[in-house]
């Protein structure tokens, strides 16, 4: 197998891994729903990084299109983001607007999350783990094309799938505005051109990585009410003036992805045990997957510091 090729596969089996696995939603003992899930997350991730590399984009467009997905999956295919009764979750009691039919708070919870651990933090840490191929396409045309159906059906199937088990199905006008949205996020996505530098001082990988852990922590945890979705904005908005500054700046390189988004999966192995099964065997399977977790960003980490030296 091509390093290429191997890069590309360990990212389309990461991706729902961290974003339903390490999380805690689906315990390790039901591993074999990976065989559905791979196709929309992994599909989803390797489908935008090989867009993203093959146009010259960076990770402006990267975590953008991650909105766009976002919105796909929670509005378009599992629709928990309108759906009141989701997996008997009352996601909708908490910052109503009824208007739309989706809660404030946990939609955007939903689509952030989605955007950030679904797809940016595999992609950072799996182009971290190549990162001699780091810009690089990892698939051929024809690579890409199979990828592209594996991702559609994917999503049909998780669609049939949830629409059978909560027998539920969001307004035409929800999934119009929905679709909507994952069109307009896709265009503003193309809009952004490759960075350009400057000399401005960048924190080093360590003060980087606690922070982000810090504030990926604190976003997850912020009270359920309007102040709660006030925080989450503003400490979006802080988060992302501040990488894109020092994105910028000449002294960024490999660490430093390596080092932010190691912060942001850290905040995902405390946040599972609170979500995960309390039963003896869902929590000792958790238990390994942390542990594999933390030796997978050791393993990760040795090549990103090779990156800027």
């Amino acid at each position: 197998m091509s390093r290429n090729l191997r890069a590309a596969l360990i990212l389309f089996l990461l991706a729902p891994l961290i974003g339903e696995y390490v999380l805690g939603n689906i315990p390790l003992s039901e591993i074999g729903a990976l065989i559905v899930l791979a196709p929309l997350y992994g599909g989803g991730a390797l489908l935008i990084r090989e867009v993203v590399r093959r146009t010259g984009r960076g990770w402006p467009t990267i975590l953008t299109l991650g909105l766009a997905y976002g919105v796909l999956e929670a509005g378009l295919l599992d629709q928990s983001l309108f759906n009141p009764a989701f997996e008997e979750h009352h996601f909708q009691a908490v910052t109503p607007i009824p208007a739309l039919g989706i809660s404030a708070l946990n939609g955007y919870s939903f689509v952030v999350g989605h955007a950030v651990w679904s797809i940016g933090v595999p992609i950072a840490l799996v182009e971290s783990l190549a990162w001699r191929r780091r810009t690089t396409p990892w698939l051929g045309r024809t690579g890409l094309i199979v990828l592209s159906v594996v991702f559609i059906a994917g999503s049909a199937l998780v669609f049939r799938i949830l629409l059978r088990q909560e027998d539920f199905m969001a307004t035409p006008a929800q999934r119009i505005g929905a679709a909507t949205v994952v069109l307009a996020l896709i265009a503003i996505a193309f809009l952004f051109r490759p960075r350009t530098t400057a000399d401005r001082r960048v924190p080093g990988p360590g003060p980087l990585g606690i922070g982000a852990f810090l504030v990926s922590s604190i976003f997850v945890a912020v009270p359920e009410n309007w102040t709660g979705f006030g925080l989450k904005i503003a400490l979006t908005i802080v988060a992302a003036t501040a990488l894109t500054w020092w994105g910028r700046g000449t002294t960024w390189g490999a660490a430093h992805r390596f080092a932010v988004a190691a912060g942001a999966l850290v905040t995902y192995t405390w946040l599972g045990w609170i979500l995960v099964e309390k039963s003896p065997g869902p929590l000792i399977a958790h238990a390994v997957l942390v542990l594999v977790t933390w030796a997978f960003l050791f393993v990760v980490r040795q090549p990103s510091i090779r990156g800027d030296s």
